[in-house]
């Protein structure tokens, strides 16, 4: 008779390697945040992800702002298109690995024309550590585009701002649907 052992596993917390030091040199969510303030954001859907996490934060401190955290990304597309019906703007904070989740519900913004922003910190990238990662943040550009989205980069902190802010103006002055894509580099190495 074959005895079977359990196997005992362990699971490990991710660790950005960014120290306090680099956000304050570079507060690219700051930048983020303020632009999403003074463009007149009210509701901010999320995933949680260590990539918006002080973004998150400050949503969250922000009397005039409501973060409504999400089982899965495509709930965040209802919750912008509900936003914007009910007379509010909203934008929605994923990873890549969450787009793969939202592209059939993209379509409720192309038939409907609803104005829309995502932020999406890549994975996949620069110094990805974890294989699985890697093929949504290969396709994510291009099934954004093909979804109708306008996609833009960001890959430097000083660009973060000037960035969202021509994705937000896009969205809510010209009716457009838009993604901006937050490098992995820009986030910061993570490891397990």
């Amino acid at each position: 008779m074959t005895m079977i052992t359990p196997i005992a596993i362990t699971l490990f917390t991710p660790v950005t390697i960014m120290s306090d030091t680099d956000t304050a040199i570079h507060p690219w969510q700051d930048d983020i945040f303020t632009t999403l303030h003074h463009a007149g954001i009210r509701q901010v859907a999320y995933v949680p992800d260590a990539g918006h996490a002080r973004l998150i934060q400050r949503v969250q401190g922000d009397a005039n702002m409501r973060a409504i955290a999400l089982t899965t990304e495509e709930e965040g597309v209802a919750v912008a298109c509900g936003a914007w019906l009910g007379g509010q703007r909203a934008v929605l904070l994923m990873q890549s690995s969450g787009v793969g989740n939202c592209v059939n519900l993209f379509s409720l913004i192309a038939n409907c024309r609803f104005p829309f922003v995502t932020l999406v910190t890549m994975r996949g990238e620069w110094a990805e550590f974890n294989p699985w990662q890697i093929p949504m943040s290969r396709a994510t550009p291009g099934a954004l585009a093909l979804m109708g989205l306008q996609v833009f980069r960001v890959h430097e902190p000083e660009e973060a701002g000037e960035v969202v802010t021509a994705a937000l103006d896009g969205a809510f002055r010209a009716d457009q649907a838009a993604a901006v894509l937050l490098s992995q580099r820009l986030i910061g190495r993570k490891s397990w």
